[in-house]
């Protein structure tokens, strides 16, 4: 068996490690519509450039989820020491803000018993 056959085996093996972190670890991004693939995988440097499609696209916590993914996979998976992500929604400077960066049209996330237009919204209060 040459050199390369046996990086080539490696990469193969890596490629599946993280395929099942994903699936193992985050089964939410599938069962809400979404999807993760690997685009890159460099072993020499240990980058891995993951891409989160479908529903995650559009969603408001793919932010969150890809931080996730970011500080857990470079634990769990020793090689890899940085992984870059994107869900390819005008992704920001180091592209994996999801379409959560800065935009013109004023509109941003909100959240139960946050308010913009000087309303106290409390949200949805307690039966008890």
């Amino acid at each position: 068996m040459s050199a390369d056959s046996q990086d080539d085996g490696g990469e193969d093996e890596l490629r599946e490690r993280i395929t099942n972190f994903l699936r193992r670890n985050f089964p939410q991004i599938q069962m809400h519509g979404g999807s993760a693939a690997i685009q890159h995988l460099d072993r020499e440097t240990g980058e891995v450039h993951i891409s989160l499609g479908g529903a995650c696209s559009g969603c408001g916590i793919s932010p969150m989820t890809i931080q996730a993914i970011k500080s857990r996979m470079t634990k769990e998976i020793p090689e890899i020491k940085e992984v870059v992500a994107d869900t390819g929604m005008g992704s920001g400077a180091d592209g994996d803000l999801g379409g959560m960066g800065t935009s013109d049209d004023g509109m941003s996330p909100s959240f139960p018993g946050e308010s913009s237009d000087g309303e106290d919204d409390e949200g949805p209060q307690a039966p008890f």
